[in-house]
């Protein structure tokens, strides 16, 4: 089953994709795409392949995955997925209404699993029919509703993830600074790499954001953006055919040997050593 809903107007993308022969992404196809994914594995335990290194999607869960991510599922035929661009619903923009953003999407914690049980699995299987029916449902108000339902599937899971990963949170205002600083080390890593470029962009102290992080990350702030810095280095040393020297310009270092020491001391390779060491080039369906 795949179903597509495009707005004519906004080029808004909504896609519904299940039991596929395949679900792939590649890092080019995505980043142009621009298109954020939510898969729920139906099936038993198998292994997610995100920028090439091998995850464990559990039995039952939800896994969140960014356009900038090249990505295939071992068993696709058990996953569902719902992918959206920007202009169908900004995560961002919106947030106000999700509390996504910097979290479920544009998060510092890696790959974000969601576990349902099975009073979820349950209404997600309810909720997913209702997809299906409104995506076979063409007329003028489709694309509000379909909306609807997307943030209806966001906030659920939104709501599972902090019981999940985050417990309590006593200090929301505090979190949401964290998620804003997440955010914003997606919008501008390739040109701030600072913490103090974000404390401004906040206006924050670097030390308010150490200790922000300290309650609710096991990394720095600092250790954030150059970890952001060094996966987009790997992207581009894999799936691409750009220079080092290319690689290092676009993301802010001025001459490629700045690059090079930065890239080791993050990856403990060269970029040279990484590429060539780089396995065949997946997801690209």
């Amino acid at each position: 089953m795949h179903h597509v809903y495009t707005e004519p107007s906004t080029e808004g993308r909504l896609i519904l994709t299940e039991g596929a022969t395949s679900v792939a992404q590649s890092y080019l196809r995505g980043t142009q795409e621009g298109l954020l994914t939510i898969a729920w594995n139906r099936g038993p335990a198998q292994i997610l392949h995100v920028d090439a290194v091998p995850c464990e999607v559990p039995s039952g869960s939800i896994v969140t995955l960014m356009s900038s991510q090249a990505y295939h599922f071992e068993a696709p035929q058990d996953v569902v997925r719902w992918q959206f661009n920007r202009d169908f619903y900004c995560v961002v923009d919106h947030d106000v209404e999700v509390s996504c953003a910097g979290f479920l999407f544009y998060g510092a914690r890696g790959l974000l699993r969601i576990a349902l049980d099975a009073e979820e699995q349950r209404k997600l299987h309810a909720l997913l029919d209702v997809f299906i029916d409104e995506m076979q449902t063409q007329d003028t108000a489709q694309g509000e509703m379909l909306r609807m339902l997307l943030k209806r599937l966001i906030i659920r899971l939104t709501r599972l993830a902090h019981a999940q990963h985050l417990g309590q949170v006593d200090d929301r205002p505090s979190f949401d600074l964290v998620r804003q600083f997440a955010v914003l080390v997606e919008q501008h890593y390739r040109t701030h790499h600072q913490v103090q470029d974000y404390a401004d962009l906040l206006n924050r102290s670097p030390k308010t954001l150490a200790n922000l992080f300290a309650q609710y990350h096991d990394r720095s702030p600092q250790q954030v953006i150059q970890e952001r810095m060094a996966l987009e280095a790997k992207r581009l040393l894999r799936y691409t055919d750009k220079s080092v020297k290319e690689i290092g310009y676009a993301l802010g270092f001025s001459e490629a040997s700045h690059f090079s020491r930065f890239f080791k001391k993050e990856t403990g390779r060269s970029p040279k050593a990484f590429r060539e060491a780089r396995p065949g080039v997946i997801g690209q369906h």
